[in-house]
């Protein structure tokens, strides 16, 4: 390596001999230096997809798949029901709100042309629960597939966080999914080729300042995830999980997100430049629920658009 090339390579400067910069880089703001300008990576926020990730999968995909979600009325969870009733599996949805669900219910039947039903239930209550799980088996054979999306969240300051603040976010997140996983258990295992997928978070990958409560769930919710992978294997059982990052147009995006100018400024911290969608994260459930996934368990599937592995001097 000549000394001209050796200097450029020691400031990050990533252009070749000729000077062309490769696709997606520029010279950082300016920086005096008698070595030259450093160099960082440069993002593209106006990417746009041309196609919804769902439309790439087969419509009879999920056919023969009976699925169970909790917190489906809404956001997230919503967008995995519509998208597994769409193509093809048959899909319950609960939640504490009757009114919301049978509108969801509705809203889906009429999207999809499949029999969605919607049965409120508090997922703190493991015998509602069951009751749940004894309703889906009644109405369409079996349970084969339950995913466990209820959850609660909200800012506050350690210090400020009531034992019952506390105790309520892991009640619902952690405890729920436990008692979803159990009130399920028998139904799955005799349905065999069985999957529960946990929709977990972010936020405990790294110290989140005001979620101390929901990181606490969350990462419980991961290890409930890999230890019934274990137990839960031989019975036939695939347990995953999703950890979305940013999703645009989600009730934690309106609860959680910075306002304004904030909010473009958090972009810039995540590689791909953008917040991502529910149908994004609908994506990665399909694709956990179809054979593609038949050897994968006890994952954790990070969807986030690159936001939790990105160095911040990289930004």
């Amino acid at each position: 390596m000549d000394p001209p090339e050796r200097a450029r390579r020691a400031r990050g400067d990533p252009r070749d001999e000729a000077g062309t910069e490769p696709p997606g880089w520029r010279p950082s703001v300016f920086t005096a230096s008698d070595n030259g300008p450093s160099w960082r990576f440069r993002f593209f926020p106006g990417y746009s997809r041309a196609v919804n990730p769902i439309d790439i999968y087969r419509d009879d995909l999920l056919r023969g798949h009976v699925a169970l979600i909790t917190g489906g009325g809404t956001g997230i969870n919503k967008g995995i029901a519509a998208a597994y009733a769409r193509l093809g599996c048959e899909v319950a949805i609960t939640s504490r709100k009757q009114d919301q669900l049978d509108a969801t219910a509705a809203e889906l039947r009429a999207a999809t042309g499949r029999d969605v039903l919607g049965v409120a239930a508090d997922v703190r209550d493991p015998a509602a629960l069951a009751a749940v799980v004894a309703r889906v088996v009644e109405r369409f054979g079996k349970l084969d597939t339950l995913v466990n999306g209820a959850a609660g969240n909200f800012l506050a300051p350690a210090a400020a966080l009531s034992p019952n603040g506390f105790r309520t976010v892991v009640e619902i997140d952690l405890l729920g999914t436990f008692h979803g996983c159990k009130a399920a258990f028998e139904a799955l295992r005799t349905a065999g080729d069985a999957l529960i997928l946990n929709i977990s978070a972010t936020l405990h990958y790294h110290g989140t300042p005001l979620q101390i409560h929901a990181s606490a769930a969350k990462a419980g919710v991961d290890a409930v995830t890999r230890n019934l992978a274990v137990e839960w294997g031989p019975s036939g059982i695939r347990v995953n999980a999703i950890a979305p990052g940013p999703i645009a147009e989600t009730e934690g995006m309106r609860k959680l997100a910075p306002p304004g100018d904030l909010a473009e400024k958090a972009k810039k911290g995540i590689p791909l430049g953008r917040f991502g969608t529910i149908d994004e994260i609908a994506s990665a459930a399909v694709w956990l629920r179809s054979a593609g996934a038949a050897y994968v368990t006890g994952e954790v599937l990070v969807v986030d658009g690159g936001q939790c592995v990105a160095m911040p001097m990289f930004l």
